[in-house]
């Protein structure tokens, strides 16, 4: 594995600059997401570290070497797509075997095998190895992409969003096993996502991009408590922020525009009044859905409370969030 350094990377598409001076560190061993909305310019970084587009201007550095005239061969990256990208004609083995058969790499056929074998059995896939892919399930399927990208070793491991296709349970699934198998391999990853709770529960760093530019990059514990602005406030935390004006519980303090608070940063029998308008209830927590003066607020409750719609309960908040009226923090 490796440390891969963007140094002032921009790319642009005509009049449109997808990547706007972006500078980034991946520590070697790390799992850095990258997380935004679509449009971000998520993917677009990710092809640009792999050399599938080419930098308008910046460097990338891959294990202390500048790469920006080589190759995606050279660069020594592996890539995970949304789609599975596998050959259906081919069996699980073949296309496991399919990256070290590369004229590149030069592998020998007992290496292969071996490792072969090693991911498969990391991935829970050995007895599928001479299935057809087309005789898979969808997760199986991913499966197999991701360890078509393992057997490879390379220096950085290029994810993008490779479980969004999936249903929720496998999605679960495979996110605590790509966490154990990137820990167990001390791999290096860069994982594109829109999908906050992978940020959260994978992620060792976490960049958020916002119109090309990084915005902020931190741990994920770092930029759920101490967003820079409203933007990266809102890409972390379900249910997300309650962005409110600053007067609504007289917290003004020094000319603030609005405050956020987090569901669980609001306190409840003290303060003003608010209406419950929904209850959902989701097993291990409730979540109430409030009306406080004409603003909608989401906050959560104890699971075995009873909460009818339509009834009235204080609230106050703890440790509130300041913004200016550009959205961003001021402390």
């Amino acid at each position: 594995m490796a440390e891969v350094v963007l140094r002032n990377i921009c790319k642009t598409f005509g009049a449109n600059k997808a990547i706007d001076d972006v500078s980034m560190t991946i520590p070697d061993g790390a799992f850095v997401v990258l997380l935004g909305p679509t449009g971000a310019g998520k993917t677009t970084t990710l092809r640009l570290i792999s050399g599938l587009e080419k930098l308008s201007s910046g460097s990338i550095e891959i294990g202390g070497r500048t790469v920006n005239n080589e190759t995606p061969a050279q660069r020594d990256v592996a890539m995970v797509f949304q789609q599975y990208s596998l050959y259906p004609h081919m069996s699980v083995r073949e296309n496991l075997e399919f990256p070290l058969r590369s004229p590149i790499l030069k592998t020998p056929e007992d290496v292969i095998a071996q490792q072969v074998a090693e991911v498969a059995e990391i991935l829970q896939i050995s007895h599928k190895l001479d299935n057809k892919v087309t005789e898979l399930s969808g997760g199986e399927m991913q499966r197999v992409s991701i360890g078509r990208a393992l057997v490879r070793e390379p220096s950085i491991y290029l994810m993008d969003e490779p479980l969004s296709s999936l249903d929720a349970k496998l999605r679960n699934d495979l996110r605590v096993e790509l966490k154990r198998i990137q820990a167990s391999l001390g791999a290096t990853i860069l994982y594109v996502t829109h999908d906050q709770i992978e940020a959260m529960t994978m992620a060792t760093h976490v960049g958020v991009l916002h119109e090309g530019k990084l915005v902020q990059f931190g741990t994920p514990r770092e930029i759920y408590e101490d967003p820079k602005s409203i933007y990266v406030a809102s890409r972390l935390g379900l249910p997300r922020i309650n962005i409110l004006p600053a007067n609504l519980f007289d917290t003004t303090r020094n000319g603030e525009h609005t405050i956020g608070l987090r569901p669980e940063n609001i306190l409840q029998g003290q303060g003003k009044p608010a209406q419950i308008q929904r209850v959902e209830h989701l097993g291990d927590q409730t979540r109430l859905h409030l009306m406080l003066e004409g603003h909608a607020i989401t906050t959560i409750a104890a699971a075995g409370q009873d909460y009818p719609a339509g009834t009235t309960i204080n609230i106050e908040p703890k440790n509130p969030l300041f913004f200016k009226a550009d959205g961003s923090r001021i402390y």
